[in-house]
């Protein structure tokens, strides 16, 4: 065994940015899990990170960079990472989706001994991955990563299919959820809008950026349009929002605009989601777009029922009991207010799909069969030094 062989394995991840969203929070995940004795980490950002968020890392063997990449085409980013790079010694280049795709040309020319890159979910602005000049984008550069990392099956057919991957270069690996962490945790405290007055009230709730592809306003619009049919439940139920982003100014307008504003409140950010998701009633994903999402899988580990709209990984999660009832389009608020009335109508649904998705998590969806996973093909590199 050489020398390098014996050396923890050097993982470089390279992302737009380090701070709250799904992708990061799977890092993250990751990270706290792989074994401290056989690996190590480089953060390598091309915007820089959050600091409050990087505290998430619980190890002691990740360092954090960032390539300063400025607005627009900043071909100097290529130059700052080779010199990186060089520096570093990575056994592993991982690049996440596609603003750093482009970038695993200088991990091939400074031959980096594994190259990775994962499909975590589309842009805002190309959902489906219908955009030519993204197509043609990964088509031209995944000649310079060995091996594609997608979380969802409709991921997996766009690269094998539309970008014409060989299978065997494409893993399709899903997230995880720490089970016990969201199963265990004591409900959160948590302020209810004034205009429900039920001592029983259902809170309807969902976690994430406010950003466009994560449709909010879908959710609003559903939930206008069950309490205009059915006025009666509108001290029985409330609507939180946890979460910002650019478009929090935009959601409260139309909030106001829906004279939603004794129903539905916005939370900001919150760090207790384990806390939270023991504490509403149903967790409602609304995206336009998806890869695997964690929110939703720390909602079933909670054994809160979930809702989501048929996009991206979302039909591969729900237990397929409730894929009639719970999945919904993304873009058809009639049908997301049917699927919420349904809990209001049949409160004993509620308990039943609560341990209905708490099974199907466990038994699906454990970080430890996600880590063991990324495990195996970190240790790839081993195999070719």
């Amino acid at each position: 065994m050489t020398e390098r062989q014996q050396q923890p394995v050097h993982i470089a991840h390279l992302i737009w940015h380090f701070s709250t969203g799904g992708l990061e929070n799977g890092l993250v995940n990751l990270i706290n899990h792989l074994p401290q004795d056989k690996f190590r980490h480089s953060i390598i950002t091309l915007t820089g990170h959050d600091p409050q968020f990087a505290t998430r890392i619980k190890t002691n063997n990740v360092s954090l960079h960032c390539l300063n990449k400025a607005e627009g085409h900043d071909w100097g980013t290529f130059g700052r990472l080779n010199t990186l790079l060089q520096n570093l010694q990575p056994d592993i280049l991982h690049s996440r989706n596609l603003a750093t795709l482009e970038l695993q040309v200088i991990g091939w020319w400074r031959k980096v001994p594994l190259r990775l890159h994962g499909e975590h979910g589309w842009d805002s602005h190309d959902i489906g991955g219908c955009n030519k000049k993204n197509r043609l984008i990964r088509r031209v550069f995944k000649s310079f990563v060995q091996r594609f990392i997608c979380l969802s099956s409709e991921a997996e057919q766009y690269l094998t299919d539309i970008i014409k991957l060989d299978k065997n270069r494409v893993e399709r690996i899903c997230n995880g959820v720490e089970i016990a962490k969201y199963a265990n945790a004591l409900p959160a405290e948590l302020t209810l809008p004034p205009g429900t007055t039920s001592l029983t009230p259902i809170v309807f709730a969902t976690v994430g950026r406010l950003a466009s592809v994560k449709n909010q306003a879908l959710l609003l619009r559903a939930y206008s349009l069950l309490l205009q049919q059915h006025p009666q439940y509108g001290t029985e139920s409330a609507l939180i929002i946890v979460g910002d982003g650019p478009c929090r100014q935009e959601l409260e307008q139309l909030r106001d605009t829906l004279q939603l504003g004794s129903q539905v409140v916005f939370t900001g950010n919150r760090q207790d989601i384990a806390q939270l998701m023991q504490r509403f009633d149903v967790f409602v994903l609304p995206s336009l777009a998806e890869g695997i999402s964690n929110t939703l899988l720390e909602a079933m580990a909670a054994g809160t029922p979930v809702i989501a709209t048929a996009v991206g990984g979302n039909p591969d999660l729900l237990p397929a009991a409730l894929l009639d009832t719970n999945l919904v389009a993304s873009d058809n608020p009639q049908q997301l207010a049917n699927a919420m009335l349904r809990y209001l109508q049949q409160r004993d649904a509620l308990t039943y799909d609560a341990e209905l998705v708490k099974n199907h998590c466990h038994q699906h969806f454990s970080i430890d069969t996600m880590v063991q996973r990324y495990q195996k093909l970190y240790e790839m590199t081993r195999m070719q030094t």
